[in-house]
């Protein structure tokens, strides 16, 4: 019962703020393409490395929630 609890609940909000960052990271890179679309070598590298440090955020909720 204890991991139920509070790994769920690791879980859900260590999930939550890397889902809302990587939603507001694309949707911005997508409205400075649509205003500047010869910018796009110097924006999708950007794009994607703040995806993946946001991702990494929930991978170590994972580990936080699994690892005792």
């Amino acid at each position: 019962m204890d991991f139920a609890l509070h790994g769920g609940l690791i879980i859900a909000l260590g999930g939550i703020g890397p889902a809302l960052g990587i939603g507001l990271i694309g949707m911005k890179a997508m409205e400075s393409l649509g205003r500047n679309p010869e910018a796009s070598g110097r924006i999708l590298p950007a794009m994607l490395l703040g995806m993946a440090f946001a991702e990494a955020i929930a991978i170590y909720s994972l580990i936080l929630a699994f690892g005792k």
